[in-house]
């Protein structure tokens, strides 16, 4: 298993697999390709046998200079549980550490309740939002209307 940074090309291959490896959801529209362009320095790829399996594509804050953001991260279903999440996230915690950052920020839809599993395990805590959904706080129309989301953040020191 290779961890290496986002090129501009990968573009091409990682966003026709998107929704699929989202088990159908309408995600491909959320990753652009000004993401491949601009902010290789803090975004994954990982391939095995010189196949893309997953990918993390993060950013440094250009608001607060001590926050790193973790924009989107996928595995392909058939690679999941062999840990490739955890390498691609601690990819981008070492690359923000040598940028200074410590506080690590991330946001999720409240029915993706594998996310939410997922960054609670990884060390993020959860904010505290306006509203709870299934046990869980949340901030209401984060992102528009009806457009709820759960906002994360872990400190990495």
């Amino acid at each position: 298993m290779e961890i290496r940074n986002v090129k501009s090309s990968d573009y091409y291959i990682i966003s026709p697999l998107i929704n699929e490896w989202w088990d159908g959801r309408e995600m491909s529209n959320k990753l652009p390709k000004l993401f491949f362009d601009y902010f290789n320095n803090t975004s994954f790829i990982a391939e095995k046998d010189g196949e893309i399996v997953g990918f993390l594509i993060g950013f440094l804050s250009q608001s607060d200079t001590n926050v790193a953001y973790i924009h989107f991260v996928s595995v392909n279903p058939e690679f999941r549980k062999k840990q490739i999440g955890r390498r691609l996230y601690n990819a981008f915690f070492n690359s923000i550490k040598k940028n200074n950052r410590n506080v690590v920020r991330a946001v999720t839809s409240p029915v993706n309740k594998a996310s939410i599993v997922y960054h609670t395990k990884m060390g993020f805590n959860i904010e505290k939002g306006d509203i709870e959904i299934d046990g869980v706080s949340v901030f209401s129309d984060y992102d528009g209307i009806n457009q709820d989301r759960v906002l994360f953040v872990k400190k990495t020191n």
